[in-house]
């Protein structure tokens, strides 16, 4: 897109910094991993996080997560997990992702098309360390169906990826 996703603003703040909002205000910490233009995204933030830096970003994406499973603290339950250019999830999302008996991972659903966050217990930890650098998250939850919880919401943010100028002026009403 020409700029970094995590400094599109989106409802008065940077993608980054409603994400960091809403996940502070359910759990902690809130680690975020930079990549690219890390010293421009860090000076960018408001918010107070964890930042982690992935020296080997250009990995993919696979990299990014294990470097944030690496600072997860040994005593978290598990991971809310999302993507940057996710910003526009609701509240009552994180908050039904989050509650009650927690399965092994809990994907949230809109209109039978699944999204993120997702979350997933300490268990899977070691699953997605594992990965190979070109293996794919999906394929660990895929690989656990069987324990995997879908949450349907009335939230359409869970769809909303945020990829190129068209998907940004969709969510926002603006241009780039």
């Amino acid at each position: 897109m020409g700029f970094p996703k995590a400094l599109l603003r989106y409802r008065e703040e940077t993608f980054l910094d409603t994400l960091i909002g809403l996940f502070a205000a359910r759990c902690q910490p809130v680690i975020v991993v930079l990549g690219a233009h890390a010293d421009r995204i860090r000076e960018g933030t408001q918010r107070p996080a964890t930042f982690v830096i992935n020296a080997h970003y250009q990995r993919g994406q696979t990299s990014s997560m294990q470097c944030g499973l690496r600072a997860v603290p040994a005593e978290a339950e598990g991971v809310l997990f999302t993507l940057v250019d996710h910003p526009a999830v609701a509240p009552a999302t994180l908050d039904g992702l989050l509650g009650g008996r927690r399965p092994l991972v809990r994907v949230p659903r809109y209109q039978g098309r699944r999204g993120h966050p997702i979350w997933f217990s300490r268990e899977l930890m070691a699953e997605f360390l594992g990965l190979a650098e070109n293996g794919a998250a999906r394929e660990i939850v895929r690989s656990h169906a069987a324990q995997t919880e879908f949450l349907d919401v009335d939230d359409a943010g869970i769809l909303a990826d945020i990829d190129d100028a068209e998907a940004y002026g969709r969510l926002t009403g603006a241009a780039l």
